[in-house]
Order: structure tokens, then sequence, then C-alpha cells
């Protein structure tokens, strides 16, 4: 009990000296709110990607689909951190656009290729007598997929896209590659100064899990009240 209490007493003593301290803690403040802005913009970005992809795929013919194809197939066989270079470095490198905007943008580049196969995959499941059912009423096939196809399957994938936005809070931690002062960057920058690594990132390790389990909670409440409106 006393080594236990001694650690826990070095623990608050190393919070103290490492955050409290000089008002460290605001970095990682700041840097949580730099990845929350950047999980939002790019989770906007990848299901509006996404619902345009899986539906060029589903016309499976034509230079759209095959764009779509490709498109999916490079972002998804590539390392999410080399996209975000070169996005950053190469393509939008001399745009003067504020870091964590490309930072949104790269990682909404990312997830649209993954969100792509899980509508495409909600699209699917759907009976392919609603789409009959819509034609044979006079809708085209722009408006029977907006109005009665891709309501269903949005229903029917919302929570496999939740557990897309859990993956993709978690991989904004690779921010930093590109200046981004995001959470993990944060930490790492107070250890830099305070050479107690321990601390900062034991912190940052926490408030991630402590997001990602809030977010999976709040997943699991969805999936109930969709099983019973079912």
């Amino acid at each position: 009990m006393e080594i236990l209490y001694n650690l826990l007493e070095g623990f608050s003593n190393g919070i103290y000296l490492t955050l409290i301290k000089d008002n460290r803690y605001e970095v990682l403040i700041r840097g949580f709110g730099n990845s929350i802005l950047i999980t939002v913009l790019a989770a906007a970005i990848g299901i509006l990607l996404g619902l345009l992809l899986a539906i060029l795929r589903l016309r499976g013919k034509g230079i759209l689909a095959s764009f779509a194809n490709g498109y999916i197939t490079v972002i998804r066989g590539t390392p999410s951190v080399v996209q975000l270079t070169i996005i950053y470095f190469i393509i939008l490198g001399q745009s003067g656009l504020p870091d964590v905007l490309v930072a949104s943008i790269a990682f909404g580049i990312n997830s649209g290729a993954y969100v792509a196969e899980i509508i495409r995959a909600g699209i699917m499941a759907v009976d392919r007598g609603q789409m009959e059912a819509g034609r044979s009423l006079g809708l085209s096939y722009p408006k029977t997929m907006r109005y009665i196809i891709v309501p269903q399957a949005i229903k029917n994938v919302l929570p496999a896209l939740g557990n897309e936005l859990i993956v993709l809070v978690k991989e904004t931690a690779i921010a930093g590659y590109i200046g981004v002062v995001d959470l993990q960057k944060g930490g790492v920058s107070i250890a830099s100064v305070t050479y107690n690594y321990m601390v900062p990132l034991l912190c940052v390790a926490y408030i991630y899990l402590l997001l990602t389990t809030t977010m999976a909670a709040g997943l699991n409440v969805l999936e109930r009240r969709l099983r019973r409106s079912d």
C-alpha cells in the first residue's frame, strides 16, 4: 500500500509540475479543440464524399465508376499519414489554407473511401423492389436514390458510420506531422519542455480513451433506439 501511495503521490506531483504549473494544460485544451474540429470537418467531408462514391460505384460502368473504384483502391491501400503529408506538402502546400483545414480535408478524403464502402453495403442491403417501386411511380434514378433508397441505407449503416467516426477521432493523432497542435502534439510539446513524458502522454491517452468510450456508449444507445423503431 505504501508503494502504491508513493506512486500516486509522485504522479499527482508530476501532474502539478507538468500541466498545472505555468498553465501548460492550456496546450492540451487547445489541442483537444483542434482534434474535435478536425474530426467534425473530416466526418462531414467523408460522409458527403463517401455517399457520392458509393452511388458512382453502384452504377457499375463508365469513367466515373472507374474513377470511384480507383479512388477507393488507392486511398484504402496507402497509409493515412502518407496521404496527409502528400496533401499538405505537395497538393495544398502553397494554398495558404490553415493547417487545421488542410488536415480536415486530408482526413475527410481518407474517410470518404471507407464511408463509401459502408454506404454501398447499406444501399445493396435495401430490397431491390424499393428501386423498382420508385421508378414505377415515375421517379428518376437520382430521385429514387435520394428519397427512397439512401434514407433506408443510412439508417442501416448508422452504427458502422459511428464506428468509422470513432476511428477517425483516433486517426487525427497524426495531424502533428504537418504542424497542427492537436491533442497528441500538445502532449509531446509539453513533454519536450518538462522532460517528463509519462504524465502528459498518459493524460493524452486517457482523454482519447474517455472520448472514444463516450462515443461508443452513445452509439450503443442509438443502436438500441434503431432496433426499437424497427
